[in-house]
């Protein structure tokens, strides 16, 4: 019988690229998430039975311990960028990361890999970042040998970054830009979900590692790279980082007095908190060339996803060599 991989939260933005890479690779794969039904899109990516959307609680001993039963392997992609209900910073990316490693422990689970991010900083005032490295510590308590990936910001078809400012762009003349010269590293999220394939199906030393593309860009300059990619003008608003604070604030309270109501996605002061610092691969930190693997860049990528923004969609590039044409 072929090996079992679970994957909790396997069928989020990187969890079902992972997926992809463990089918092809003959591995049966348990893909543990909140709602099943939801996650049907994973299916396919296998033959008849060989991905199945499985029901996992990251927050309950007794759920988790059932998707990892039989497992060979294990992948832990849950995060969230916001807090919403009963998902909160320190129950969902610190204890939900050690309930992981402590009962792949208990089960006898040869490979755990973690999905952190680069910023993990148990001294961050950012309750992400700090729960991020409450969660990588409690790994390393229960699991050793376990593989931490850090990633900086992941783009790829499905991202929240590019598609979600692209958006704003197609309906609003402005752009407001938080902490525009704060540093990032984007890392092609196939490349992500290869690293976690190779820890699995060929073994690394066990340990951090930070994972970035091959160009290191301000928030300001990728969001200019993205106008262009979608043939748009617009103004990028520079919000100074104490206005940013004071408009996420007023959304944070409105969810507060809300009752759950209404969920701040949109800006909330912990992101403000992450994006007045850098989020690029640390000097001297183990990477994507020590697993072996080529960072993609960004312009090989985008132009397959944001073409749907054009105000032409995917006729822009005939529009553009039509007119070319006429010039000459």
């Amino acid at each position: 019988m072929s090996q079992l991989v679970t994957i909790i939260g396997g069928s989020g933005f990187i969890g079902r690229y992972i997926a992809r890479r463990m089918a092809q690779a003959g591995w049966r794969v348990r893909v543990a998430v909140r709602r099943p039904n939801e996650a049907l899109h994973v299916k396919p990516y296998g033959v008849v039975g060989q991905v199945e959307p499985v029901f996992c609680n990251i927050r309950d001993d007794a759920s988790v311990r059932a998707v990892i039963a039989g497992a060979d392997a294990v992948v832990n992609c849950v995060g969230i960028l916001f807090e919403k209900g009963p998902n909160r910073f320190d129950e969902v990316q610190a204890q939900g990361a050690g309930r992981v490693a402590r009962i792949a422990t208990e089960q006898g689970v040869k490979t755990l890999v973690q999905l952190s991010a680069i910023g993990a900083d148990a001294k961050s005032d950012s309750a992400y970042q700090s729960s991020k490295a409450a969660g990588e510590a409690l790994v390393i308590q229960h699991f050793p040998k376990a593989v931490i990936l850090r990633p900086s910001l992941v783009f790829g078809n499905e991202d929240q970054f590019f598609n979600r400012f692209a958006g704003m762009a197609r309906l609003s003349p402005v752009l407001p830009v938080v902490g525009g010269d704060t540093k990032f590293q984007p890392v092609y999220v196939d490349d992500v979900a290869a690293a976690a394939a190779k820890a699995i199906l060929e073994g690394v030393d066990p340990g951090i590692y930070e994972l970035g593309g091959p160009e290191v860009a301000s928030f300001r300059d990728l969001m200019t790279r993205m106008l262009a990619e979608i043939r748009r003008n617009r103004l990028l608003l520079n919000l100074p980082l104490p206005v940013a604070r004071l408009q996420a604030g007023v959304l944070d309270l409105a969810q507060k007095a809300s009752f759950g109501l209404f969920t701040n996605s949109l800006l909330t002061r912990d992101q403000v908190r992450n994006l007045a610092r850098d989020n690029v691969v640390s000097a001297g930190a183990r990477g994507l060339a020590d697993l072996g693997i080529t960072p993609t860049p960004m312009e090989a990528v985008l132009p397959s996803y944001l073409w749907v923004f054009r105000s032409g969609g995917q006729y822009e590039a005939i529009k553009e060599s039509a007119s070319n044409l006429r010039k000459d």
